[in-house]
């Protein structure tokens, strides 16, 4: 059985380590430990993971953060992976740095990337990673926020989530969204 695991970030040296890329971070981390490698491809840095006899297709698409859903779209196509076998993975600034919520669907929530899956796909029906990176900026610095790097206080907790959300997918894929997100919304 085929998924395809999207994480969501923009392209670019400029972007490593923002709370925007956590998304191309945890994919970053789940390759590295798993001994393989991304490599360039259609709208994707693309690689693919076996795990339990399932085959994890993982994309990190190069079309910038706000035209994700061509990248999604045409990779869903490509390797024929139906929608419920889709993950999304993003930031969230509405929730708590370090906390992590799995569901099955779900509005945008602001969210440009989401958005634009959403409109390209033409439903909000596909399951998402919410990787929150919290609120915690000054008025009007929203994007100065997101955008920015991860503090020094918080790499610790970033890294056991970033290993938290790696053992999410491989719990997607194996189990289900229902039963992962039984096992590990409450965390």
């Amino acid at each position: 059985m085929k998924y395809l695991i999207v994480g969501l970030g923009n392209p670019g040296i400029e972007y490593n380590n923002t709370r925007h890329n956590v998304g191309f971070k945890t994919l970053d981390t789940f390759t590295k430990v798993s001994n393989v490698v991304f490599n360039t491809a259609k709208l994707a840095e693309r690689a693919v993971i076996k795990h339990k006899g399932r085959t994890l297709v993982l994309i990190k698409p190069s079309t910038f953060m706000n035209l994700s859903g061509k990248a999604v779209n045409y990779w869903m196509k490509k390797e024929g992976v139906p929608i419920e076998n889709t993950l999304i993975i993003t930031d969230d600034l509405a929730i708590p740095f370090g906390k992590l919520r799995l569901k099955p669907k779900g509005s945008a929530g602001g969210h440009n990337g989401l958005k634009d899956i959403e409109a390209v796909l033409g439903t909000n029906q596909y399951a998402r990673l919410r990787f929150g990176i919290g609120n915690e900026y000054a008025k009007g610095k929203q994007v100065d926020f997101v955008l920015g790097k991860w503090a020094i206080d918080e790499v610790d907790l970033l890294e056991e989530k970033i290993t938290q959300s790696i053992e999410i997918i491989k719990s997607f894929s194996t189990i289900g969204v229902q039963r992962t997100m039984n096992e590990f919304n409450s965390k």
